[in-house]
C-alpha cells in the first residue's frame, strides 16, 4: 500500500509512465497509422518485462508461470535492436 505523495511511489509511477510512453512511441514509429491495432502486442510486452520491485514479470507474478509467446520478434518490425 502506498502513501499519498510518497517520493518513492511518485518516482515509481514516473518510471512506469515513461516506459509505457516509450513503448507506445515505438509502436507509432514502427507501425505508423495502424499503431493502435498493435496495442495488445505492447500490453503483452509490458506484462513480460521483469520488475525488480516484485522480482518477476507481472504476467509471471499474476499467473505463477512464465509467458510463452509464439511471436517471432524479428518478424514483427523491420528494425532490430
Amino acid at each position: 500500500m502506498s502513501i499519498a505523495y510518497h517520493l518513492e511511489t511518485d518516482d515509481q509511477s514516473k518510471r512506469t509512465i515513461q516506459t509505457l510512453e516509450d513503448m507506445l512511441r515505438a509502436c507509432a514509429i514502427d507501425f505508423g497509422k495502424g499503431w493502435d491495432n498493435h496495442l495488445p502486442l505492447a500490453e503483452s510486452s509490458y506484462g513480460n518485462i521483469y520488475h525488480a520491485s516484485i522480482k518477476a514479470a507481472s504476467f509471471e507474478a499474476l499467473y505463477g508461470r512464465k509467458c510463452h509467446s509464439p511471436v517471432c520478434w524479428t518478424e514483427v518490425g523491420e528494425a532490430q535492436i
